[in-house]
């Protein structure tokens, strides 16, 4: 796949691997098979439309335009299957009467879809893989702005962890103590109240104080963050309540 992004390496390592069949270094299955794949990762990456990558007041704009209805909803179903969500992660106008539709990537697809190549599995991963060397190359022809602006969300994305809040621990100070804190699991729920939606992250820990080299006073709590947007500025902010009743009271806790 990475080779059919380059007429000279595909070059390249096509020779490599007819030469090796010739002076008998591999067997001709396997020679076959390697130049099979060269060829499905340079049509996997051909058949993608061609993505318009721009940028308008700082942010990246990645668009497909045209005026057939067909090839906007097999785009779609394409997005889909690779693991984008319509509404989240692309925004889709499906064309009447001659007009231009358009399937439009939101930032967090792109970034998604560069977490999908890296984290992901199977078909999903190659088309993930594909399509994000593609929209890096669409956006490198496009200039050095989109560029950069292109491979700062890729690189972000692929930079995005799959951490789970199971079996986590970590040491924290409070007032001199040291305690342990080990995160059982937990939950990420949206919820909306008042015309506003809210997240709230539920984590049930372990806490307990080290003492002497043990851990003392072990207690399982439950914790809720929650976080919001308010303000004039609609700023996302985070919250949570720590606990009168918490051991060693209410500072302790928090």
């Amino acid at each position: 796949m990475l080779a059919a992004g380059r007429k000279e390496l595909r070059d390249a390592v096509r020779k490599v691997v007819e030469e090796a069949l010739e002076k008998g270094w591999v067997d001709e299955k396997k020679a076959r098979c390697w130049l099979e794949k060269l060829e499905e990762g340079l049509t996997l990456r051909e058949e993608w439309p061609k993505y318009k990558g721009l940028a308008r007041s700082g942010s990246l704009v990645v668009k497909y335009e045209t005026t057939d209805p067909d090839n906007i909803v097999r785009e779609v179903q394409r997005l889909k299957k690779m693991g984008l969500v319509e509404g989240v992660h692309f925004t889709v106008k499906v064309p009447k009467g001659g007009e231009k539709g358009y399937v439009s990537i939101l930032r967090k697809g792109l970034e998604r879809a560069a977490w999908l190549s890296v984290h992901g599995s199977g078909r999903q991963q190659e088309l993930a893989a594909a399509f994000v060397e593609h929209i890096l190359q669409r956006a490198k022809e496009a200039g050095e702005e989109v560029r950069k602006k292109a491979e700062e969300v890729v690189k972000e994305g692929r930079a995005r962890g799959s951490q789970t809040l199971k079996d986590f621990e970590k040491k924290v100070e409070v007032n001199g103590k040291t305690y342990v804190v080990n995160v059982k699991g937990g939950e990420a729920v949206e919820e909306g109240r008042g015309g506003r939606k809210l997240l709230r992250i539920r984590i049930t820990a372990e806490v307990g104080r080290v003492e002497g080299g043990h851990i003392v006073n072990r207690v399982v709590r439950e914790y809720t963050i929650t976080y919001g947007r308010r303000g004039r500025n609609n700023a996302a902010v985070g919250f949570a309540v720590a606990r009168a009743d918490a051991p060693d009271g209410r500072e302790t806790d928090a």
